[in-house]
């Protein structure tokens, strides 16, 4: 069955070819009740294999900002849906000869008896378990997904994050939010403690293509005080475009059945980030403003990503942010707050560099 709220590039990227090439996924699950977020990042790179930095790549953002990370170096182990969100890597399994020749989605059952590390995520399931290679930690989880927002309104067809240049490869990394909200029931079990949950907010993205962003910032929430029905997803770069680099950002906010867009084609979007620690955007259109506010006190933990020289430490992160935002709709010259919200549980993201000042908008 097709998802209702299948954004476009659903599906996998790679053509074949064997030109540099990386797809990476990010799936996220908050846990309001105990104040934590397990964030789980997927990555391949020049699946045709051969090349100095084909493979694939697990890690994990568990409670308190812990990592763990486990590399999957063999491509042929990776698979993926053209037409649909569908990914799954295997590491060790108990039967090579079958697992090996056969690649594709297994019956949850199949892959807890046959798939002793890996993992394999759809719009509506996700599980998985790995083992840290530098430590004893490790993390195993099995959850099914509702959707309840892609991007776009509910009763509307999806959109592209990036619009349609996100459909041209001269725009590379393409990035798309593949569900801005999501409902998450299942456990996860990290380091011997289980985490049981039932409707916990959820939510995925990814990125995709053969060059790399030099520099970004991101702020993503869907786990509002007093706000079960709102989600957040804001973020910006300097990438490439044919022989020049452009500096770009949004702001999508879904609200009570209703998408919020605010992208250059349609906005004046400005923001004013600190190498750490602080981060300030603000959009207005004909019709609304936004202003939103991300902080934290918290180290943040180094994070890998892929880059020209492989997967590299580039990005730092946090779930456990502040976020303060506005949205106001505009009436004339003046301005009416329609949301005020809140929250602690808020991703927050520096990566790329120099990151030796704040980055403030033209």
């Amino acid at each position: 069955m097709i998802n209702p709220l299948q954004t476009p590039h659903s599906g996998y990227h790679w053509d074949n070819s064997d030109r540099r090439f990386f797809e990476g996924w990010y799936y996220r699950v908050t846990l309001p009740e105990d104040r934590q977020t397990f964030a789980f990042m997927y990555s391949i790179e020049d699946p045709l294999g051969g090349k100095p930095h084909s493979g694939g790549a697990a890690q994990i953002l568990g409670p308190d900002d812990e990592y763990i990370c486990r590399t999957f170096p063999d491509v042929k182990k990776f698979w993926a849906w053209r037409d649909a969100l569908g990914l799954g890597h295997w590491g060790k399994t108990n039967s090579e000869t079958r697992f090996l020749k056969e690649t594709g989605f297994l019956e949850p059952a199949e892959f807890s008896s046959h798939i002793q590390e890996g993992y394999q995520a759809t719009a509506t399931w996700h599980q998985g378990k790995i083992c840290d290679r530098g430590s004893s930690n490790y993390c195993s989880w099995q959850y099914e997904i509702k959707p309840i927002y892609g991007w776009g309104n509910q009763n509307a067809p999806q959109q592209s994050t990036a619009g349609f240049f996100s459909f041209l490869p001269i725009f590379e990394p393409g990035w798309q939010i593949l569900m801005a909200h999501g409902l998450a029931t299942g456990w996860i079990e990290w380091n011997g403690k289980r985490y049981e949950f039932t409707d916990a907010p959820a939510y995925s993205e990814k990125n995709w293509g053969g060059a790399f962003p030099q520099k970004w910032f991101w702020v993503n929430c869907n786990c509002f005080d007093s706000q079960p029905d709102l989600a957040l997803t804001a973020g910006g770069g300097r990438r490439g475009v044919l022989w020049w680099m452009e500096s770009v950002a949004m702001i999508g906010l879904h609200h009570q059945g209703k998408f919020y867009e605010f992208v250059p084609w349609n906005s004046k979007v400005s923001w004013n980030i600190q190498p750490w620690g602080r981060w300030q955007m603000q959009a207005e259109n004909e019709q609304y403003e936004i202003e939103l506010t991300g902080t934290t006190d918290l180290p943040g933990t180094p994070l890998r990503a892929p880059t020209e020289n492989g997967l590299q430490f580039v990005c730092r992160d946090t779930m456990l942010g502040q976020l303060t935002l506005e949205l106001r709709e505009r009436l004339g010259s003046k301005s009416k707050i329609i949301l005020k919200a809140h929250s602690s549980l808020c991703g927050l993201e520096t990566g790329g560099g120099p990151w030796n000042e704040s980055w403030l908008s033209n």
